[in-house]
């Protein structure tokens, strides 16, 4: 088997063993950084053949310890926060495929485990294209500005429901069954975990060309619903927005990277405010 250059992108509720905030806190004593690690290193013995970024995209983006990379020195590890495309920091053309590690569903899935699109607190809604949008479809959006398909995703059971109707064949690899917001039924650890290496095997038989690049048809329009009239106070003033009732604003652009780059702003910006 060539060489393949892998990118993940690394986040937290979507994992086995987890659905409270306290399990993916990280100054928290319940902080379940183990079973991050234990689900992670599933992946990476699978990988150690090929070039791999991590890019530790959940809260601040220090999760995954760097001690990791003394097992795998196949691996370069991204961290930390604030930093420009965030769970999408370091992602070019020069990669085959991204896999998406710990991903949940998106804001509103009913009885989802920890449902939230970019911001928990601040953000009720995003639509582009007059799509109902999760944390997947808007990575993988960004990925395709280079033409880097999405091979597989590691979740749980709504997010695959969600994605669905958009991908034909991402490899998938369910975690748990969510229950509702703080709650889920999880399969045994070892279980899960051999799922995980199994599949990311089959991922690798296939070349770059099986995959699907996702993108957006143009002109691409995001509505974007906040949980009060406060946050759109805040962010109408951006370039390019506009205020179209009292918690929604739009953008629209021919260039994804605006799109992108205009949520992370978005984003960054609500989190200002306590």
């Amino acid at each position: 088997m060539s060489n393949i250059k892998i990118y993940i992108s690394f986040d937290f509720e979507g994992l086995g063993g987890i659905c409270q905030w306290d399990d993916v806190t990280k100054d928290n004593k319940d902080y379940k950084q183990k079973y991050a690690v234990s689900q992670l290193n599933a992946l990476l013995e699978q990988l150690q053949d090929h070039e791999v970024v991590i890019s530790d995209s959940h809260a601040r983006g220090n999760n995954i310890p760097w001690e990791i990379t003394n097992d795998y020195p196949n691996v370069k590890l991204i961290s930390g926060g604030i930093r420009k495309f965030y769970m999408m920091t370091g992602i070019d053309e020069s990669f085959d495929r991204m896999i998406f590690f710990g991903y949940h569903s998106g804001v509103g899935e009913m009885y989802s485990t920890m449902d939230h699109t970019y911001s928990s607190s601040s953000i009720h809604n995003i639509w582009i294209n007059g799509k109902e949008m999760s944390e997947t479809l808007i990575n993988a959006a960004y990925g395709g500005i280079f033409d880097v398909p999405l091979a597989m995703v590691v979740g749980d059971d709504k997010l695959k429901r969600q994605l669905t109707p958009y991908f034909n064949k991402i490899y998938y690899i369910e975690t748990k069954k969510s229950l509702g917001r703080y709650a889920a039924q999880f399969k045994p650890m070892k279980i899960l975990l051999e799922e995980i290496s199994a599949t990311t095997k089959l991922m690798l038989s296939k070349d770059k060309e099986y995959f699907e690049v996702f993108r957006f048809d143009k002109p691409i329009e995001m509505i974007v619903e906040f949980s009060d009239t406060s946050k759109a106070d805040m962010v109408e003033s951006m370039p390019l927005i506009e205020r179209i009732d009292g918690r929604k604003v739009k953008l629209v652009s021919d260039d994804y990277k605006t799109i992108f780059e205009g949520l992370l702003a978005i984003t960054y910006i609500c989190s200002t405010k306590s």
